[in-house]
């Protein structure tokens, strides 16, 4: 597989285990300017933002570890300008990480709730 599957069956994964747990997927993939939001999804009242990163092993840190200080900044200006578009406001939201790791035929999968 190439790296964009990759990261197309990581986000995939992270969408089943959204679902399990109760999440009400919204949109995926939502591009504003020059970014993207992989999910948007809806947990109870709360509209959340969520970076999926998968990787292939762990020779250079965990998965989730890759939202640099850069890449939460793009990812909050991407999330208003889903709530600009959507004429959203007031709305409880957050942003959560979903690190997809493949070890070998296995697939781990760490959430982390309110990441930033």
């Amino acid at each position: 597989m190439n790296r964009r599957a990759w990261g197309k069956e990581g986000e995939d994964r992270a969408v089943g285990f959204l679902l399990r747990k109760g999440y009400r997927i919204l949109e995926r993939n939502f591009r504003f300017e020059r970014g993207e939001i992989d999910i948007v999804a809806e947990d109870g009242g709360t509209l959340v933002f969520v970076e999926v990163k998968a990787r292939r092993s762990k020779s250079f840190g965990e998965a989730e570890d890759a939202v640099s200080v850069h890449k939460r900044k793009q990812l909050r200006r991407i999330a208003e300008g889903y709530l600009f578009k959507n004429n959203i406001d007031g709305r409880a939201c957050r942003f959560d990480v979903i690190g997809v790791q493949y070890v070998g035929k296995e697939t781990q999968i760490r959430h982390l709730v309110d990441a930033f």
